[in-house]
């Protein structure tokens, strides 16, 4: 996550000198909608702004709603866990609105989300990754900064089992935004300038925590 700024990001610069002026307009775009997505804190639209930015988040949409999440949960602290269940709710939905891209329009509107984000070699490396790990590549995307939206969509193309889907979506959803919201309610201000910062790293380190623990588990037995 980015912290918030009214700065116009700096063009993409190459070699020689010459500016990628299409990776420096996404840049301008990306910045766009984080403000725009961010302003609906201070409206009193924040909570249905919540439920359906992170509901298009989990299939389509580029920015991820723990960024409306903490301001909400920042100016008004005692809200923060109802903030935090609107946000599982209705990314657990997405996810099931991604999969149904997958599972019925994975050749027209499904393949057109992963070209717009340019995906198609990440695509591949998910393939595999679902053969290995089956559900636990979803509770990793789910919890982590890995592009929830494109293993969505990969579980409706694969014919992952629905229910099983919707499970392991609704804990690593909810397991990111109320951690996210726990620290912000307990710590305030101060956290959200390590959440800002560092939250990436923590969840990867979590995971990686969480399934060596399970290893550990099963050596001993």
């Amino acid at each position: 996550m980015t912290e918030h700024s009214t700065e116009t990001a700096a063009p993409t610069v190459l070699a020689g000198g010459a500016v990628d002026r299409p990776a420096a307009a996404k840049k301008r775009l990306h910045r766009r909608l984080y403000d725009w997505v961010l302003h609906w804190a201070d409206t009193p639209y924040g909570v249905p702004a919540l439920f359906l930015l992170s509901f298009a988040e989990s299939s389509f949409f580029p920015i991820p709603p723990d960024v409306l999440l903490i301001a909400l949960v920042l100016g008004r602290p005692a809200r923060a866990f109802y903030f935090a269940a609107v946000c599982t709710v209705a990314s657990a939905a997405g996810g099931v609105a991604g999969y149904g891209i997958g599972w019925a329009l994975m050749d027209t509107v499904g393949q057109r989300i992963i070209d717009f984000y340019h995906a198609q070699d990440y695509w591949v490396k998910v393939t595999a990754w679902y053969a290995a790990y089956d559900f636990w590549i979803v509770f990793v995307a789910a919890f982590t900064p890995i592009p929830y939206k494109v293993f969505t969509i990969a579980s409706g193309a694969f014919h992952m089992n629905l229910l099983g889907f919707a499970a392991v979506s609704i804990v690593g959803r909810g397991m990111r935004f109320f951690i996210v919201a726990a620290l912000l309610y307990h710590f305030g201000p101060p956290m959200k300038r390590l959440i800002d910062k560092y939250f990436d790293l923590l969840c990867v380190l979590f995971v990686v925590l969480l399934i060596g623990g399970f290893g550990v588990v099963k050596w001993l037995k």
